[in-house]
């Protein structure tokens, strides 16, 4: 779960990037070309931890995208933003906001980390917390909202300090989770991406944490 993926495949394998910015905007200006859509791709790099290292990427996406809206003679725009799911970019996210337009707070991972659990065996002790009452609840079904949320809106106020009209939201099963959403509705989120059939309760708790929270 830590390992080499996320944007450290991208900056060991360039190549991989590169790829993928091309299939998004090929894409992207092929929809809006053909459906008369007016597209506007955001492209996430994932798992940064550390500027420098959302830069190489950034730049390798940005030379890309240039070279097939010139290629398709489309003058597309589109937006480059990160995960914020690592302890360090929650920490640094005004420097971080320097080169990403948008955070999306990958809270399965930024909880990982930040606990030190791993998903693949938390489910083999986590019971024993619950009978103990040392944890109320699955914290990767609930925000943590003393611990990872005083991350998420450390980053959210530091990363509006940079850039006052950074988009910000939150990705994973948080999202399903209305006392969660409430917590991201109080910080300023302003989005939710989460599974297809958490949707309709996501949408629901939206409603709710606006009208509570006016």
């Amino acid at each position: 779960m830590m390992g080499h993926r996320g944007c450290r495949l991208a900056v060991t394998y360039p190549e991989i990037a590169k790829m993928q910015t091309r299939a998004v905007m090929e894409a992207a200006i092929e929809v809006k070309n053909e459906k008369g859509y007016d597209i506007v791709p955001e492209i996430m790099i994932p798992l940064v931890g550390e500027k420098k290292e959302l830069k190489f990427v950034k730049d390798i996406v940005v030379e890309v995208a240039e070279q097939v809206k010139k290629e398709k003679g489309s003058d597309i725009q589109y937006h480059i933003g990160t995960m914020i799911e690592i302890p360090r970019a929650a920490l640094t996210a005004d420097a971080v906001a320097e080169e990403a337009e948008f955070f999306s707070f990958g809270t399965n991972d930024l909880t990982q980390m930040t606990f030190g659990f791993s998903r693949d065996d938390a489910g083999k002790f986590l019971d024993s917390y619950y009978k103990a009452k040392i944890y109320e609840s699955d914290p990767f079904a609930r925000l943590d909202q003393t611990g990872v949320g005083q991350l998420v809106q450390m980053a959210a106020d530091k990363g509006r300090k940079t850039r006052p009209d950074i988009k910000l939201g939150i990705c994973g099963e948080h999202g399903g989770d209305p006392s969660s959403i409430e917590f991201c509705h109080k910080v300023g989120l302003n989005y939710v991406s989460c599974s297809p059939f958490r949707v309709p309760i996501a949408r629901l708790a939206a409603a709710q944490a606006a009208l509570n929270n006016k």
